[in-house]
């Protein structure tokens, strides 16, 4: 064997390599709508350019005066408008004429054009200039009628031409886009849209960028695994999962899970948003389906990835159900026939994100379609220091930074949330001119996204400021005494965002709320209420969003929870999320119960709330003064009036303590790096 075929037959694969090295051609963006575009702005140009060069326009008077001169040897009269001035030879060739020739009029003519209003009346006037002529000497004018059929052809052609060209263009933008891409056209409107992310993809997300999602992490990567591994699990009679679904409030992190299985999986991975599929076409939607299915199966192994998927998969028994041709329904059944007529391990996945699963089809939620749900709650304390850890890599943030403290003082917030936290302490570190970010930055980014921008020129009255002042110490001060309530760690009288006052509670982390907890909660709400009316026993329009609250709490307690003997242990709570619009599930004798029942709770816990301000009248004072002193006070400032708590909570005492100490980190951090330098 010759040793060229031989060096080819052992090393295949450098070969391969080679070949994909070999640099792709690039794609034509030729387009033959300017091929049409050129063509007709060049009939156009010819229309309208006088090679010959144009006759110059001529009032009576020269025309008269010319005449009388014997200068013209004709006139004609074109199509009863206009009049064409032919000059005699001799008299072009004269010294008198030569801006003719300069112009580029031809010594034939026409020379000069003469406007005319009617024929009638140039004829009278040519006979009356000439009625001492004689008769040889005498100019007889001609007429013509002349059809420009280019004109009249463009008149009719360039409307229709426009009326055409704005119909492709509606088209192909209801089409998505241009006429060469997927998805893009009116023939290609039943093309599907998705993004394929492959082993050439640039996506850079990984399962380290996703931090606290252990469970639903574990889970993904097992489907991921399904793929890479099959036999792995069929070899046990197993059968690969054909769906998951991402469940989760806003900001949990369901498209970036998404993304990171596009740039773990070594497979081809589909993205699309449910509103992909809805057009104003009937049959679109189904269409795109089914390419979209075609395409996942002609690469399989892979994964379908559909964002908001609620858009085409509403339950069809909802109150907001679909008509019987409704495109969406179309959709929806296409979907659920392509996800149950999958042939046994094909090897295409789906996985599917939305924060309103209780609004899907039950059909679509059947095993062997979606044969997993996966949930993403809001992250608990370990879990959003995790994702701190994430977001803070690529801040330049100051040494003394302590993540766990940061998780502490954002009870609540999603990871969505705390990207927001990091991205808004870095932005104002850089408006104060900052090298780096600081412990006060972030508690400021937080301040700003939980009680909104301060507004400390707002004209508030003396008068205004004081019931506010009193409003938030009745608040903190009821709040601080009760067992259940959520301990205060910060209150401001100055105006943030639609408010004109704000307190900083910090929640416990808890899964079950008893009726004590509920109850405690709306007597610390309705605090700010009843010090109004305990102090200057009237009562102002300051307590709207606390009012508000107290209601949906109790009519949550009574309707929902069961938590009133009265109504019993009855809820009517919908979890399924198809809501009874004709009626209520339940009679209006109960409906009258229910509403005595909730105007009871919130009553009885008012008349707690201004008791317990009566019985420490002295010290609720006291705090309310020092708060409109200072304008802001913190747990120190209510610990030393009002005292320290008396009800064990190893959690929140340890959350308490780590927020002041970030307080004094920060402070000490501050007064350092504003403390001169002594040369």
């Amino acid at each position: 064997m010759p040793e060229k075929e031989k060096k080819q037959l052992t090393r295949p694969s450098e070969n391969k390599k080679s070949e994909n090295k070999r640099p792709k051609r690039k794609k034509n963006n030729y387009n033959i709508f300017w091929i049409y575009g050129i063509i007709v702005l060049g009939i156009i140009a010819l229309q309208f350019y006088d090679f010959g060069g144009k006759p110059e326009d001529i009032y009576w008077q020269d025309l008269s005066q010319k005449i009388k001169n014997k200068e013209i040897v004709k006139i004609v009269v074109v199509n009863k408008e206009k009049a064409e001035i032919f000059l005699k030879p001799e008299v072009y060739k004269d010294s008198a004429y030569k801006k003719l020739a300069e112009k580029k009029i031809p010594e034939k003519g026409p020379h000069f054009i003469f406007r005319i209003s009617s024929p009638e009346v140039f004829h009278e006037q040519l006979q009356k200039i000439q009625e001492d002529m004689p008769v040889n000497e005498k100019i007889f004018y001609a007429s013509e009628t002349r059809k420009d059929i280019m004109g009249e052809a463009l008149g009719w052609i360039i409307p229709i031409g426009i009326l055409v060209l704005i119909w492709v263009l509606i088209f192909r933008r209801m089409g998505g886009g241009a006429s060469g891409g997927v998805g893009g056209g009116i023939f290609n409107m039943g093309r599907s849209k998705a993004k394929v992310f492959d082993d050439n993809a640039t996506i850079k997300t990984s399962f380290k960028d996703v931090a606290g999602l252990e469970e639903a992490k574990q889970e993904i990567t097992e489907i991921v695994d399904f793929l890479k591994n099959s036999d792995k699990y069929t070899k046990l009679g197993g059968k690969i999962p054909k769906g998951a679904l991402l469940v989760g409030p806003p900001g949990t992190g369901k498209t970036l899970l998404a993304k990171a299985v596009a740039g773990e999986a070594k497979v081809p991975f589909f993205s699309m948003s449910g509103s992909d599929f809805v057009e104003m076409f009937v049959g679109v939607g189904a269409s795109r389906v089914r390419d979209l299915f075609a395409q996942a199966k002609s690469q399989a192994p892979c994964i379908i990835f559909i964002d908001e998927i609620d858009a085409i998969g509403r339950s069809r028994g909802s109150k907001n159900s679909f008509n019987s041709n409704d495109e969406r329904e179309s959709t929806l059944n296409q979907l659920l026939t392509e996800m149950d007529g999958f042939e046994t391990n094909t090897g295409v996945i789906l996985i599917a994100a939305t924060n309103r699963a209780e609004i899907l089809d039950s059909a679509l939620l059947r095993a062997g379609r979606f044969d997993r749900q996966i949930v993403l709650d809001l992250p608990d304390l370990n879990e959003r220091e995790e994702i701190f850890g994430v977001h803070l890599q690529p801040i330049k943030s100051s040494k003394n930074l302590n993540k766990k403290t940061l998780a502490r003082q954002t009870p609540g917030f999603s990871g969505a949330d705390i990207a927001n936290v990091c991205n808004e302490a870095a932005l104002i570190a850089a408006r104060k001119n900052k090298d780096e970010v600081e412990n006060q930055d972030f508690i400021d980014a937080i301040d700003r996204i939980v009680g909104g921008l301060e507004k400390k020129k707002k004209i508030i009255t003396p008068e205004e400021r004081k019931t506010i002042a009193y409003h938030e110490a009745g608040h903190a001060t009821v709040s601080w005494l009760l067992e259940n309530s959520q301990p205060l760690i910060k209150v401001t009288i100055v105006p943030r965002g639609r408010a004109l006052g704000a307190a900083w509670y910090l929640p416990e982390e808890r899964q079950l709320t008893t009726e004590e907890q509920f109850l405690d909660e709306i007597c610390a709400t309705l605090g700010g209420r009843a010090a109004e009316e305990v102090m200057f026993n009237k009562i102002s329009s300051g307590a709207l969003n606390d009012l508000e609250r107290v209601t949906k709490q109790a009519y949550s307690m009574v309707s929902f929870l069961g938590m009133s003997k009265e109504v019993g242990n009855l809820s009517f709570y919908d979890s399924s999320g198809q809501e009874m619009t004709f009626h209520k599930p339940y009679s209006e004798k109960t409906a009258e119960l229910i509403d005595a029942e909730v105007k009871k709770i919130i009553e009885k816990e008012y008349i707690r709330a201004k008791e317990t301000l009566r019985n420490n009248i002295a010290k609720f004072t006291e705090l309310a003064e020092r708060l409109q002193q200072k304008e802001v006070i913190f747990t120190d400032d209510v610990e030393e009036i009002l005292g320290k708590r008396t009800f064990k909570n190893p959690h929140t005492e340890d959350a308490i303590n780590g927020i002041k100490q970030d307080r004094e980190d920060a402070k000490k951090e501050s007064e350092v790096k504003n403390k001169p330098e002594i040369i």
